[in-house]
């Protein structure tokens, strides 16, 4: 089952915690047993899976972000101007794998998914793909 949604972001560095429309969708899907695929088609975003009960956490993996990847740099070459987005999005990457057991997601504890932007504002898609077995 493929399922796409559409969020939008407040800010150009965002991570949005999408754990609860995912647990929807594989409680939806009746799958018992398999995995969820979470996928991201856009170059200056992408998922991550990591803490979601301190805040704290995601401001400060974005703060470390900027300044590993400065939105400026007297190198940077790309015309558009968002060369630090894309070295973000590769650094978090496109996608993440989830099991499902016994009908849940297989997260740790403290564990969330979250949609990852790098060049915000903006109306974006991400993919949800619930496969069994």
């Amino acid at each position: 089952m493929l399922h796409t949604l559409e969020l939008s972001t407040a800010s150009r560095d965002e991570m949005r915690d999408i754990t609860r429309e995912i647990i929807s969708l594989v409680h939806q899907s009746g799958v018992k047993e398999g995995t969820v695929l979470i996928y991201c088609p856009h170059t200056t975003a992408g998922i991550a899976i990591n803490e979601n009960a301190d805040p704290d956490v995601r401001h400060d993996v974005l703060l470390r972000l900027d300044e590993v990847y400065p939105w400026e740099h007297p190198k940077y070459r790309h015309a558009e101007g968002n060369t630090a987005s894309h070295l973000k999005s590769i650094t978090c990457g496109p996608s993440q794998t989830v099991i499902i057991t016994e009908g849940e997601l297989l997260l740790g504890r403290w564990q969330g998914i979250y949609f990852c932007e790098f060049d915000g504002p903006r109306r974006r898609q991400y993919h949800v793909k619930i496969m069994e077995g």
